[in-house]
C-alpha cells in the first residue's frame, strides 16, 4: 500500500514556512541558476506556480530581479545587480539552495501518520523478506512479533550466525512507501533530511496537486557499525555550507536503524544507551540547533541492536527493559547448514556430488570441533570461486577443491 501525498500549498501562508525564508531561497536560486521562467523557479523550489508568483511580486517590488520577457505564459526573470549583492550576503549566511523546506509541525505530523507502529505485518511478509535465508519458524515468528511492535530488538549470538544479514533484511518486510522531506526548517535554520544513500526514491506518476517538497521513498534503512560516534546522533552543522544535516535517527524515521556490532562503536555503549534512554521511552528525541536552542522530533523507527557480545555486559537492566524484544541467533543445525550450502550452490550454479555437504558438516563438527557457523558455507564457496578465477578455470565443487578451501580458510586443518 502507499501513503497518499499531501496537497501542495498554493499560498505562501499555507507552506508553514516564514515568507522571508522562501523569498531568500528564491534569491539564491535565481542567482545561481541564471535566467529562468517562473515555472522553472517553481520546479527548482518544488513549490506551486501560484506560490512562486507571490515570491515574484516581492522580488520585483524590491528590485531583486529583472523581467526578461514571457515564456509559455509566465515571466522570464534574471537576478538584478541589487539582487546579486543580496544573494551574496544570503549565501554567506546559508548556502542551502534546493527544494523549499517543510515546517517542523508538518514533518512531525507526517512522520506520526506514517509510523512504523501503524503497520499491519503478516507472516507472508516475513516469509517474503527472509526467503533467501534459512531460519527456524520460531525465529521468524519472534521477528514478526518484534517488527509489529515497531519499537526495538536486541539480536545477540555468536559471530557468523547471520545477525547482520537478518537485520539488514528487516526493511524488506515493509511493503509500502513513505514521504520524506528534502529539508525541514526550524527557527530559520534549514536541516536537510533526504539522503539518497539511505532513502531509495520510487518511481511514480507525478500529480500537479502533490506537495513536491516531499519525495516518495521506500521505508529507510540506515546501518551504522564501528564508525558510529556521538556526533552522528546530533545535528551536523557544516561550517562551509552553513546549514545542518539530519542525524542518523532522523534520517531513519519511519524505517529501520541497525546498529551493527553493537559494543564496538567509537562511542561507549553506556554513552549511546544514555543518549537514547528517553527516546526509546517516549518515542521523541531532542536535538540542538547551532545556537543552542533545543527542539523535539519524533523518534519513530524500528531500532535493531546486533551484537556478538553478552548483552548483560553492554547494558544495564533499565535499558534492556526498554528494548522489549530480545532474540538469540544461534548456530545452524546440520540440516540447516546443508540447506544453506545447497541454496548457495544453486545460486552460483555449482553442482556437487551427493554427500559432499554432509562430509563438510562432519569435518567441521568432528575434526575441527567447531560449531556450524552459517557464514562457513558462503566463505568456503568464495574460496573455491577465487581459486578457480586465479587458475583461469570454471569453479567446480569437488572433494579436492573443498579441501583446498578449508586449508585456506580454517586455522587448523585435518584432511576431509
Amino acid at each position: 500500500m502507499g501513503t497518499a501525498n499531501w496537497i501542495a500549498p498554493q499560498a505562501l501562508s499555507d507552506t508553514g514556512i516564514r515568507r522571508g525564508v522562501l523569498e531568500e531561497l528564491a534569491v539564491k536560486t535565481l542567482f545561481l541558476g541564471g535566467e529562468m521562467s517562473l515555472v522553472d523557479l517553481a520546479d527548482r523550489m518544488c513549490l506551486s506556480l501560484v506560490a512562486v508568483e507571490e515570491i515574484f511580486t516581492f522580488l520585483r517590488r524590491e528590485q531583486l530581479c529583472e523581467v526578461k520577457g514571457m515564456a509559455v505564459g509566465s515571466h522570464r526573470i534574471a537576478i538584478s545587480a541589487h539582487g546579486k549583492s543580496r544573494a551574496a550576503e544570503l549565501l554567506n549566511l546559508n548556502r542551502y539552495v534546493g527544494p523549499a523546506p517543510v515546517s517542523l509541525a508538518d514533518y512531525t505530523a507526517r512522520v506520526n501518520a506514517q509510523s512504523v507502529q501503524l503497520l499491519a505485518i503478516q507472516p507472508s511478509d516475513l516469509q517474503r523478506a527472509f526467503q533467501h535465508l534459512v531460519l527456524p519458524e520460531a525465529t521468524l515468528s519472534r521477528l514478526g512479533a518484534a517488527v509489529v511492535s515497531g519499537t526495538s530488538i536486541f539480536m545477540y549470538g555468536p559471530s557468523g550466525t547471520g545477525k547482520t544479514t537478518i537485520g539488514s533484511s528487516i526493511p524488506t518486510i515493509y511493503n509500502d512507501t513513505v514521504l520524506v522531506p528534502y529539508a525541514v526548517e526550524v527557527d530559520n535554520q534549514i536541516i536537510t533530511v533526504y539522503d539518497p544513500g539511505v532513502h531509495h526514491a520510487v518511481e511514480q506518476s507525478a500529480d500537479d496537486g502533490d506537495d513536491r517538497r516531499w519525495i516518495r521513498c521506500e521505508r529507510p534503512r540506515v546501518i551504522a557499525g564501528g564508525e558510529l560516534s556521538s556526533e552522528m546522533l546530533e545535528l551536523q552543522f557544516n561550517a562551509a555550507t552553513r546549514f545542518c544535516i539530519a542525524p542518523l535517527q532522523m534520517k531513519a524515521n519511519n524505517g529501520v536503524l541497525l546498529l551493527d556490532d553493537f559494543g564496538r562503536q567509537r562511542m561507549r555503549p553506556d554513552e549511546l544507551l544514555n543518549r537514547w534512554m528517553t527516546p526509546l521511552d517516549r518515542r521523541m528525541d531532542f536535538l540542538s540547533l547551532p545556537g543552542g536552542k533545543k527542539f523535539e522530533i519524533p523518534f519513530d523507527l524500528f531500532l535493531v541492536f546486533s551484537t556478538n557480545l553478552n548483552p548483560n555486559d553492554l547494558a544495564d537492566e533499565a535499558f534492556l527493559r526498554r528494548v522489549p524484544n530480545k532474540i538469540k541467533i544461534g548456530y545452524a543445525t546440520p540440516e540447516q547448514f546443508i540447506e544453506i550450502f545447497r541454496r548457495l550452490c544453486e545460486r552460483r550454479r555449482l553442482p556437487y556430488n551427493a554427500g559432499l555437504p554432509e562430509q563438510l558438516v562432519e569435518y567441521i563438527t568432528e575434526e575441527l570441533k567447531q560449531p556450524l557457523s552459517q557464514c562457513y558455507a558462503r566463505d568456503l564457496l568464495d574460496q573455491i570461486v577465487w581459486a578457480a578465477r586465479y587458475q583461469g578455470v570454471e569453479p567446480r565443487l569437488t572433494p579436492d577443491t573443498l579441501e583446498q578451501a578449508c586449508q585456506s580458510y580454517f586455522l587448523s586443518h585435518n584432511e576431509l
